[in-house]
């Protein structure tokens, strides 16, 4: 007597949906006892999925024809197997994987390649990409490898410039890492054509020049008295990153036994790049790093950015400082006391003076019309 295999459909089997979350659909293959699980290509919110069918969705029609395809391909693939004798619930996966693949959902795609990408990569780059990715189930456009078009492109543009965010952060934080996947997806032969190839994304760079505080600012940091211990050790790190132009994340990985003990210079390398910094650790940078007993305090990037502002507002330097800004304005401030463009590019661990000249350009033109005024003005 001949068992035909019992198929359902089955959604978030694991239990990690939330009214924010998505979860696959899995299709469920039923046999001599024995379960399969395959994935559909299909994710949804908990509230898109009622009685085995997607449901409060623009897309519902056409997600429901997909789930409808798989099910007929596995039950054709079924009957194929049966009419051989070789009816192997092991092998029904691998016989429908071709079948599957133009249902594959993007989104599935971009995770994978977002682990593979991020590996061996610093914790910033892994946290970017959680972020996009965060982003592009909540925006819900481009779900499917047939949603990559010039005009969903054009449209996740006009989305990002609708939440405020200028062209630099628009290209490096989404269009930049959507393309990428779009790439690998090319590679991989899901995808035939690249919308960026047609589509003129404005990237031009906001160098973050206009980033930084002026002396008197700073003075103003250093010098207000925080009311809470937490904005107090904020404060610091600010000032222990401004006078040693580190990044957040070398600052968090900062070593001070790795001080020279007799020349007091750092030289480590950037967890961002892997390219070598140098620099000479400062008395006011000497001090703050003996008040906490030379172990500066640790905090993640978001709540140090958060708590900047309000150190910010406490010392009424009205300026949306970050943790970034402590890097710009070091940078600026040896720039201004006329340090070599080759010992700034080393302490910055940029790889050439190119990098460093092309960041700070329109600072230094300031800094030479500045200069050439006060000429101006003590010539009479």
């Amino acid at each position: 007597m001949n068992i035909t295999p019992i198929l359902a459909f089955v959604y978030d089997r694991k239990h990690k949906a939330t009214s924010k979350r998505e979860s696959t659909v899995e299709l469920r293959i039923t046999y001599r006892r024995k379960c399969k699980y395959m994935s559909t290509g299909v994710r949804l919110l908990p509230r898109h999925w009622h009685n085995g069918q997607v449901t409060n969705r623009p897309d519902a029609r056409e997600l429901n024809d997909v789930l409808a395809s798989v099910m007929s391909n596995t039950r054709r693939i079924i009957s194929d197997m049966m009419d051989e004798g070789l009816l192997s619930i092991e092998e029904i996966p691998h016989r429908m994987e071709r079948a599957l693949a133009n249902r594959r959902s993007f989104l599935d795609f971009c995770r994978e390649r977002a682990k593979v990408r991020a590996y061996g990569m610093s914790k910033d780059t892994g946290k970017r990409y959680e972020r996009f990715l965060k982003f592009m189930e909540d925006y819900g456009k481009i779900i499917y490898f047939s949603d990559i078009t010039d005009a969903a492109v054009i449209q996740l543009d006009e989305a990002l410039k609708d939440k405020g965010m200028k062209n630099y952060s628009k290209w490096q934080n989404y269009h930049r890492i959507l393309n990428s996947f779009i790439l690998d997806a090319i590679d991989e032969g899901y995808v035939q054509r690249n919308p960026y190839k047609w589509v003129r994304i404005v990237k031009d760079k906001d160098t973050g020049i206009m980033k930084h505080l002026t002396e008197e600012e700073l003075r103003l940091i250093e010098t207000s008295v925080m009311p809470t211990a937490s904005l107090e050790r904020v404060r610091d790190l600010f000032v222990f990153q401004t006078y040693t132009c580190l990044s957040y994340t070398d600052l968090m990985a900062f070593d001070a036994d790795a001080v020279g003990a007799e020349d007091k210079v750092y030289t480590s390398t950037r967890g961002k790049t892997k390219q070598e910094f140098t620099f000479y650790l400062c008395a006011k940078a000497r001090n703050i790093l003996r008040k906490y007993g030379g172990r500066l305090p640790a905090i993640s990037n978001e709540k140090y950015n958060e708590y900047l502002k309000v150190v910010a507002q406490t010392a009424k330097v009205d300026k949306p400082i970050t943790s970034h800004w402590a890097r710009h304005t070091g940078a600026t401030m040896l720039l201004n006391k006329g340090v070599d463009m080759e010992v700034i590019a080393k302490i910055l661990g940029h790889a050439s003076t190119r990098q460093t000249r092309n960041t700070y350009a329109r600072m230094l033109d300031s800094t030479v019309a500045d200069a050439m005024k006060e000429y101006e003005r003590k010539l009479g």
